[in-house]
């Protein structure tokens, strides 16, 4: 149990200190285990009993959509993107058709300047209170001033992933780095694990900060003259990268790669997804020296959401602390909410690759903002490291 509350503590640390950092893209155009507390239906709500959900994959617990429908007699239409880039531009056409989305919170900040999301009626989210201060104090500095509009789904951080057994046999007598990095970035690796795969993931928001921070620049770098330093890194390893992926769990989990740039959840679930396959191989996310990215991924009411009262209904109901849990539990990816700590599985809060210990915390690159300017350098950095140009 003091492990838990060290944990928050030193997170509440860490976000504070992140204050005033956070990367925009770029500009818009314009269950069973779940609680049976306090009713999640709105009183007035007279809507239809329809709600249309738009998340990410592998990112909610089994059951829980089911709870909440049995409940409150509201369907839900759970449907899922794989980037932030995707979501992006489903927001800018307009029209989406969906009243929940779950962006990023670097893609949220132009999204609510952009007019995307309605403000949240805190009143009809009894829930709220349950969430993390710090994370909240956060979000209203950075991304969303005064909380108007963002509700933490779950956080995380952009890492390397590992399958322990597939590595260690094609680096041979080359040792382990001290540096997890250099597995992806480092010619002296990457020669060597192309041949069991190297994948990256399919984003330039996620792949550049994290290459600029490699070779000692601002993982937020606004001089464009960095991005042309990350683009000669990044040359030297292109034709070692088997795998753009958006399908990360099921890329390592099914052996396409042996190493990764994914995202820590991820990275977990598809250790889980081996042991059930009884898998020999065995799959570790990792926490290299340097540090991780972090990020945080929000629930938002869409600006024309045709069921925003059965939306706030959602809401509250996945911030009770039972709900937020089970996500923890089954989907390996740390809460926002502070009440939900103490329903934490021992293995999933013990785990250090989900709930970071306090001394790594120091380490993380926390998110920052781009200009104009160097955000066009990122894309074009981006494409023609894929395209291998």
């Amino acid at each position: 149990m003091m492990k838990k509350y060290l944990w928050s503590f030193a997170l509440s640390a860490l976000v504070l200190a992140a204050c005033g950092k956070k990367e925009e893209p770029p500009a818009p155009v314009a269950a069973p285990a779940a609680a049976v507390s306090a009713p999640a239906a709105v009183a007035e709500n007279t809507e239809e009993k329809v709600l249309n959900i738009y998340n990410w994959p592998d990112y909610v617990p089994e059951g829980m959509t089911a709870a909440f429908e049995k409940e409150t007699g509201i369907k839900v239409n759970y449907d899922t993107f794989e980037t932030n880039e995707a979501l992006h531009a489903k927001l800018v056409a307009g029209n989406t058709g969906y009243d929940i989305v779950v962006p990023g919170s670097v893609f949220a900040k132009p999204q609510i300047e952009g007019g995307m999301f309605q403000p949240l009626d805190k009143a009809k989210i009894k829930n709220l209170g349950n969430l993390d201060s710090a994370i909240m104090a956060t979000l209203a500095k950075n991304t969303d001033p005064g909380n108007k509009y963002l509700v933490p789904w779950a956080w995380g951080f952009t890492t390397v992933g590992i399958n322990k057994t597939k590595v260690a046999k094609a680096l041979g007598k080359t040792p382990m780095p001290e540096n997890a990095w250099d597995l992806v970035f480092k010619p002296e690796y990457t020669s060597k694990l192309k041949s069991c795969g190297i994948a990256y993931l399919d984003s330039p928001t996620e792949i550049i900060p994290v290459a600029l921070h490699y070779i000692g620049k601002d993982a937020y770098s606004n001089d464009p003259a960095d991005y042309k330093l990350a683009s000669d890194m990044l040359a030297k390893v292109r034709k070692d990268v088997r795998i753009f992926s958006s399908t990360m769990i099921d890329d390592i989990a099914g052996g396409k790669a042996c190493v990764a740039i994914g995202w820590s959840g991820d990275i977990n679930i598809a250790a889980d997804r081996a042991k059930e396959n009884k898998s020999k191989d065995v799959i570790e996310s990792l926490l290299p020296s340097t540090g991780a990215l972090i990020f945080f991924d929000t629930m938002a009411i869409t600006k024309d959401a045709k069921h925003p009262n059965n939306a706030l209904a959602f809401i509250d109901f996945y911030l009770r602390p039972e709900n937020a849990a089970l996500m923890a539990n089954e989907m390996n990816y740390p809460t926002a909410n502070k009440a939900a700590m103490d329903k934490i599985k021992p293995e999933i809060a013990g785990n250090k690759t989900i709930f970071v210990e306090s001394d790594y915390f120091a380490k993380m690159i926390a998110p920052s903002s781009f200009t104009n300017e160097a955000r066009e350098a990122m894309a074009t950095v981006y494409n023609s490291f894929k395209k291998g140009k």
